[in-house]
């Protein structure tokens, strides 16, 4: 879908829409210190409206004001200064609070809960009967993607996971406001444009959404308005068509044109036009519609083996982690056709030969072998002494035995 296209829907839902769902007169905001001190000014005087069906930006450096004004339309921090109506009444009004739905930018959740019992905690935060719990429990885990990961604890969940899961709970009250800050953090191209083609759709219902969000792809394809900080205050505000045409300039698109036709075109564009430069290009498309464009004429064409996408979310969510065989390397060579391989070399051992010389010196008798003669230095010495008085001992030894 074009941008074209999204701002002209724009301004139909902006026709049938006048409803002020919310409105800001001189919002300011001033933190202060242990002292009292004034320490930052967070939000400098800002005034803004948002009807009812309109999808509103958000957009401005980090430390500008956005989450800043997104808590005080909350009710979880008090204005400095200035008024703040949300469905004509004030951010506390706890009425008003049970019609707003909200995706922080983190998503804070109880990590050893699964998917459905996430979903029934914040269902009975707004007193939702059970039956009306476990329906929309259901219908926002299929919608989101995760129907087939409704028994896994949310603490186990990739960010992308999370981020949905997160979106399911922000809508579980059908709120007619959501605040989404950074909705598409962590998810993949397809599930990117899965979110804004969410967005759309609850717009077309008569939801407001507001969308604070670093990546300017996804505020200029699907908001209607948008409104720029820095250093607390509203540098920009208006309608994508008005902010981005630019008004020194006119591009005019057409078919391909014969090269005599386009030369008499230009000839006439030129007698008009007193200085400048004529330029002639091709109209260009987004990187997104690209992506998504080669992604389905490569699904078409073949498989992979990588995360793929059903009609909504991604096939690995939306079909759920199944236990798969693992390819082996060698069995995918093995299934490859392949050479004969040489007959290997068998080696026939033999018994052993029999020595008949050897077979009957051992049938003979054994007797000890002779002991090698010592050699003379060797041999030992004995003194005529150590033998005479080897004898003496011997004889009394000899002569006491009785």
């Amino acid at each position: 879908m074009s941008v074209a296209e999204l701002n002209s829907q724009s301004e139909v839902r902006n026709r049938k829409s006048d409803e002020v769902v919310i409105s800001v007169r001189g919002l300011t905001k001033v933190f202060r210190d242990f002292w009292n001190r004034p320490k930052a000014r967070a939000v400098d005087n800002v005034d803004f409206e948002v009807r009812r069906g309109e999808v509103f930006g958000l957009l401005g450096p980090n430390g500008s004001g956005k989450s800043t004004t997104v808590k005080l339309l909350l009710g979880l921090l008090n204005p400095t200064k200035g008024h703040i109506e949300v469905f004509g009444h004030s951010p506390r009004h706890v009425q008003t609070k049970a019609r707003i739905g909200y995706l922080p930018e983190e998503s804070y959740l109880y990590r050893y809960l699964n998917s459905k019992e996430t979903l029934n905690f914040f269902g009975n935060i707004f007193e939702l009967s059970k039956a009306d719990r476990d329906n929309r429990s259901e219908q926002l885990l299929d919608m989101v993607g995760l129907g087939k990961a409704q028994t896994r604890a949310v603490g186990e969940f990739s960010k992308g996971m999370q981020r949905r899961i997160g979106l399911a709970q922000a809508l579980i009250n059908d709120p007619d406001l959501i605040i989404l800050d950074e909705p598409t953090a962590g998810l993949d191209p397809i599930g990117c444009r899965e979110v804004k083609d969410l967005i759309l759709a609850l717009a077309r219902r008569g939801k407001t959404v507001i969308l604070s969000s670093h990546l300017l792809s996804d505020v200029e394809d699907v908001c209607d308005r948008v409104v720029i900080y820095y250093g607390g205050k509203i540098q920009a505000m208006g309608t994508l068509k008005d902010l981005l045409a630019k008004p020194d300039s006119v591009r005019i698109t057409a078919p391909v044109l014969p090269r005599e036709t386009l030369e008499r075109v230009l000839s006439i564009i030129r007698k008009d036009i007193a200085s400048g430069e004529v330029r002639v290009d091709n109209p260009t498309q987004n990187l997104e519609s690209y992506f998504l464009d080669v992604v389905a004429k490569a699904r078409a064409a073949q498989e992979t083996s990588g995360a793929q996408s059903g009609a909504k979310v991604a096939a690995y969510l939306r079909a759920g982690v199944e236990a798969q065989p693992a390819t082996d390397k060698l069995l995918e060579k093995l299934s490859l056709p392949q050479a004969p391989a040489a007959a290997p070399v068998v080696k026939v051992e033999t018994g052993p030969v029999v020595d008949d010389s050897k077979l009957a010196a051992l049938s003979q008798p054994v007797t000890a072998p002779e002991a090698p003669p010592l050699p003379a230095s060797a041999t030992p010495t004995v003194k005529p002494a150590d033998l005479a008085q080897a004898d003496d001992k011997l004889s009394s030894l000899l002569g006491g035995k009785k």
